[in-house]
């Protein structure tokens, strides 16, 4: 099942028919309160945000999402006329899995909505890692500290996960971007950066182990010296 959320009622309407043509059950509303007071129990597979909406805007519903602990793993793609890379930025910092800019044809959407899929399915499957007083689990979406459990947003948690399953090796910007939000930036942004600033506090002194390597990017370091 996935949800899309788009004021404009003939877009609404393509990208329905788009997807489910593509096999896909879809539930189209109009605003954010439209589809909190009729999506009821039913968890969806994936969100389509647009962020220009009456009301709650689009990155506010993905903020809501992040911090509902029931669907804070569902996968969010945002829907937008912005195009420019700060916009990009700003909702792929927010905890979006991808950005697609209007307009945009059918089958690029469909591409990347699988693409979006694959990857939340991949992530689900992989095993618990321990490193040092880290231990996360992407089946049950958990991290721990030293046994006590670490608030991370949904991104922070992918990219501790990507960084731990590699440890040791060093992990560009460019390779952590592409893998973790699935999202390669024309321009210069420090997103990783302030990305890794913000899980090191969470992790405390744990976070030592996430290791800046200068001109290159960053290494989690599992083993003490």
């Amino acid at each position: 099942m996935i949800y899309l959320v788009e004021d404009d009622p003939s877009i609404r309407k393509l990208v329905s028919y788009a997807l489910k043509g593509a096999g896909y059950e879809v539930k189209s509303f109009e605003s954010g309160e439209e589809m909190n007071a009729a999506s009821g129990k039913t968890r969806p597979e994936l969100y389509l945000l647009d962020i220009m909406l009456p009301g709650a805007s689009g990155l506010e519903i993905l903020s809501q999402i992040r911090a509902d602990s029931a669907l804070r793993d569902i996968p969010v793609i945002m829907l937008t006329a912005k195009g420019t890379e700060y916009d990009k930025v700003l909702g792929l910092d927010s905890g979006a899995d991808d950005y697609i800019a209007k307009p945009f044809g059918m089958m690029e959407l469909l591409s990347r909505i699988k693409a979006v899929l694959r990857r939340s399915e991949r992530q689900k499957q992989k095993d618990d890692i321990s490193w040092g007083g880290i231990s996360i689990s992407p089946s049950s979406h958990t991290v721990k500290v030293n046994g006590a459990k670490a608030e991370l947003t949904l991104k922070e948690f992918n990219l501790l996960f990507y960084l731990m399953e590699n440890e040791g090796i060093v992990l560009d910007r460019d390779s952590i971007l592409n893998t973790v939000w699935g999202y390669s930036f024309d321009g210069e942004n420090r997103t990783v950066d302030v990305h890794i600033r913000h899980l090191r506090e969470k992790l405390g002194d744990e976070g030592q182990r996430i290791e800046t390597v200068k001109g290159v990017g960053y290494r989690f370091r599992g083993h003490d010296e």
